[in-house]
């Protein structure tokens, strides 16, 4: 597909996940943390998108290097409420597109499976983490002065492991590859989660996880 084209589909996907998640936001009257991790899935599972329809290196990092800006904008005025958390100290969104610009950079033109499947541990992983320990979190731990939750680091090393392998296997990786790829990420992604504060996790946790893929690409011949 022509680039141009592909830019244009990305812009649409990610405004209207946006649309859809601030309209969910009003008509349900649900609180913006759940909004804001509908939103972090949604793009995450562009990566998907981004290895299908993109010809070039070049093509694919327009998308999440616009979105570095319109977040930041975004962060300091309010622009998406249906992703912002009102934390000031907070800038989470504009390093997930980031991380997802040097993930492309990295491996688009040498191995795109491993471009999808070291951003899903952020994408589903961290968002589970939050929900599940916001909501059934007893079992607290402190790190750097953040609290954490044995609970919400449970649900980041499953949903970790989930979503990776289960992207290994949709893009072609062998069962045994894919669970071994898997597994090594979801450990990573745990430590690292644990140890960022401020929204750092979604700049660190996707830069661990291109450290592992960089490590076993073996694994992931498609």
């Amino acid at each position: 597909m022509n680039d141009a084209i592909a830019v244009l589909i990305s812009f649409a996907y990610v405004f209207a996940t946006l649309g859809v998640a601030e309209l969910v936001r009003r008509l349900a009257r649900l609180p913006t943390e759940f909004t804001r991790k509908f939103v972090h899935v949604a793009v995450g599972m562009w990566a998907f998108g981004t290895a299908a329809l993109f010809s070039t290196v070049w093509g694919a990092l327009i998308p999440p290097l616009a979105f570095v800006g319109l977040n930041y904008l975004s962060y300091r005025r309010g622009l998406f409420a249906a992703m912002e958390t009102g934390d000031k100290t907070n800038l989470g969104t504009v390093y997930f597109p980031l991380a997802f610009a040097g993930l492309i950079a990295l491996f688009f033109e040498t191995n795109r499976a491993l471009m999808v499947i070291a951003l899903m541990p952020m994408t589903w992983g961290d968002a589970f983490a939050a929900i599940i320990g916001k909501r059934w979190g007893r079992h607290q731990y402190a790190v750097l002065g953040a609290q954490r939750s044995l609970e919400g680091s449970a649900a980041m090393l499953l949903f970790s492991l989930l979503g990776a392998v289960l992207a290994g296997l949709a893009l072609g990786l062998a069962a045994p590859n894919a669970v071994v790829l898997g597994s090594a990420l979801a450990v990573a992604a745990t430590l690292v989660e644990a140890l960022s504060v401020r929204g750092l996790d979604n700049l660190f946790v996707p830069a661990a996880c291109a450290a592992v893929c960089s490590a076993l690409q073996g694994l992931a011949v498609v």
